[in-house]
């Protein structure tokens, strides 16, 4: 059912954007959208459209995608971007759903599909990470009609998520953690030397390391600088370096030895490889 795309984006100083606005091209030579959106002090750049035979844990841009966004990306931004100024590159898949006669992955929708099997198995396939309450919705109300449950409203649309907080903004760089920003406060209060910054190029601290171990079952530094703060993607030199600061951090909350914090540094730093631009 899915004939899966790989897009890809660059991330920037925030001086190539300049704004607080997002800049949108409707249309590029190959079909799609470019934007630039400001992103925690960065210009995250993209997308391209290239169809691929098989989605992979890491998908990893291609030079010719890299070449393509940089190239239409110098038309819009303050000031042409080149490789050297990509702080980092990744790259996701879309499971897009197969369209009968369309040649280009560009020209599929990106809307989700219901499939129903006649064993009654529903199937969702399709959307993205910004429909998922309205996929959900979706298909409990195909399953509830098959299991003949009674109707009910969907309370999705204003259930607020963990750390929901109307007042997030004046917490700064914190506002990101909503409601648990005050906690983040308290350790840096409790332990000064985790109130400093991980690297100068990111407003995360140690704190937020010890925090993620505690509270959000962070257990390894990948976690740490890609899933739980968002390092790798806003620099991933500069995650490298972090990388054994936030080792020794977690290996003492997690009660890990050297052994183990090394071999932390060496797995990130094999990652972080892969969402750098070499100069050309």
């Amino acid at each position: 059912m899915i004939a899966p795309s790989q897009g890809v984006h660059l991330v920037f100083d925030g001086s190539f954007l300049a704004s607080e606005a997002a800049i949108l091209v409707p249309h590029t030579r190959d079909g799609r959208v470019l934007f630039a959106i400001p992103w925690h002090g960065r210009a995250l750049v993209g997308t391209t459209d290239t169809p691929i035979d098989e989605p992979t844990p890491e998908p990893a841009a291609r030079e010719d995608e890299i070449d393509f966004i940089l190239e239409t990306a110098g038309k819009y931004l303050q000031r042409p971007p080149g490789r050297r100024d990509v702080l980092s590159v990744f790259a996701g898949i879309r499971p897009l759903v197969k369209a009968g006669g369309v040649k280009s992955t560009a020209a599929i929708s990106r809307d989700h599909t219901i499939h129903i099997d006649p064993s009654g198995l529903v199937t969702v396939a399709g959307g993205k990470w910004t429909t998922y309450r309205r996929m959900a919705e979706d298909c409990v109300d195909h399953a509830s009609t098959i299991g003949h449950l009674p109707e009910r409203e969907c309370v999705t649309k204003s259930l607020a998520i963990h750390g929901a907080a109307s007042d997030a903004s004046k917490h700064g760089p914190r506002s990101v953690y909503g409601a648990d920003a005050p906690a983040l406060v308290a350790l840096d209060r409790a332990d000064l030397a985790l109130a400093a910054p991980l690297d100068d190029a990111f407003p995360f601290t140690g704190a937020e390391v010890v925090f993620a171990a505690r509270h959000e079952m962070a257990r390894t530094v990948e976690d740490a600088l890609a899933r739980r703060t968002r390092a790798l993607f806003l620099d991933a030199r500069a995650a490298a370096a972090a990388a054994p600061r936030v080792a020794a951090i977690l290996a003492k909350e997690l009660g890990r030895d050297a052994a183990w914090a090394d071999s932390q540094v060496r797995s990130f730093r094999e990652l972080a490889a892969r969402y750098q631009v070499t100069p050309s």
